[in-house]
């Protein structure tokens, strides 16, 4: 496996690319790009054959559906055919892979669609999502509410805060308008004769990791500098904590890795001890979260017991980060969870 090797890019400085070479000599360009605003995330080219005449190219996820993250999805096409002479275009792209159906991740999906043909695939999990983003509008209303009622979230103050703001993110889309699957993925799965398919749910039910040769695309399930956001099973098929640490035992248990690339900052050589750290961390967490549930506490109460300094811009992913930790708890019995009259949950250590 090569080190990687930045290359300066003034079309863009959100796209300049970074390569990787596997052992197989697969060319794997890491393309940053601003899905949020001051939030990036990693687009990846594939590449195998000769530069000038590729034999296969793939894109591994999108981007951000806005002009600044379609412009640096653009600018990085381009700094790759400049500053390594591939023959890379929308033209000749044979694949669009799906990681998860996340907007930072899909959203750019239908600017995608507009410059290529190239059949996209999902996992299994993720079709419903893509090909129908609208879903059933009234459903999904109704499941957030009897979900806000489980968090606590029933009062004034932040309760009607956080619940109004959680009423909003059940209005919106993972990307803006439908995008067909052409190509199904499961689990162990080999699409193209290039990726590995590696389901790991537990940050989303139908997030997949790819394994190219000695190199892992480990999209958000493992990433360098953060854990990633964990909301409760009960909100949605195949995620929280349960999955996410079973997930890691799967991609601890590769043999001849080299280096994983997550979907957002730089690579993990030492990515076996990431995933140690991340066990770690979570240990940490469920500890504090027994200590603060000495008596019977809601998810809201509770997560503001474990972060005192919460920032209102981070209040939301803790809530489920917190909802996550509960319900693991629960499940292996060091918690017990009884319901208010409200219908708010009440956990309590056992």
């Amino acid at each position: 496996m090569s080190a990687s090797t930045p290359v300066s890019s003034p079309a863009s400085a959100a796209a300049r690319p970074t390569r990787h070479v596997t052992s197989g000599g697969t060319r794997v360009y890491t393309l940053s790009v601003p899905a949020f605003p001051h939030f990036a995330a990693n687009v990846f080219v594939v590449v195998r054959g000769e530069p000038a005449a590729p034999t296969y190219t793939a894109l591994v996820d999108a981007g951000g559906s806005h002009e600044a993250s379609t412009a640096a999805l653009e600018a990085g096409l381009e700094a790759i055919r400049r500053d390594y002479s591939e023959t890379v275009a929308w033209e000749t792209l044979d694949r669009v892979v799906v990681t998860h159906p996340h907007p930072d991740h899909v959203a750019g999906l239908p600017f995608v669609r507009s410059r290529t043909a190239a059949p996209v695939a999902a996992h299994e999990g993720a079709v419903q999502t893509l090909e129908h983003p609208q879903g059933d509008p009234v459903t999904r209303q109704a499941d957030m509410e009897g979900h806000i009622r489980w968090l606590g979230l029933t009062g004034g103050g932040t309760e009607a805060e956080y619940a109004e703001r959680l009423r909003r993110r059940a209005r919106n889309t993972m990307l803006p308008e439908a995008v067909r699957v052409q190509t199904v993925l499961r689990d162990g799965d080999v699409l193209d004769d290039v990726f590995t398919v590696i389901h790991t749910p537990g940050h989303d039910g139908s997030q997949v990791c790819l394994r190219v040769d000695d190199l892992l695309l480990s999209a958000d399930h493992l990433l360098p500098r953060n854990s990633p956001p964990l909301m409760p099973e009960r909100a949605q098929r195949g995620a929280g904590l349960r999955h996410y640490l079973a997930s890691l035992d799967r991609i601890e248990a590769l043999d001849g890795v080299g280096v994983a690339l997550g979907g957002h900052d730089g690579p993990m050589h030492d990515w076996q001890g990431r995933i140690q750290s991340l066990r770690d961390r979570y240990d940490d967490k469920l500890r504090a979260v027994l200590d603060a549930a000495a008596a019977p506490v809601t998810v809201h109460d509770l997560t503001h017991a474990l972060h005192p300094r919460l920032r209102p811009m981070q209040a939301i992913l803790l809530l489920d980060q917190t909802a996550a930790l509960a319900e693991y708890l629960t499940a292996r019995g060091d918690l017990v969870e009884t319901r208010r009259e409200d219908g708010a949950a009440l956990f309590t250590r056992a």
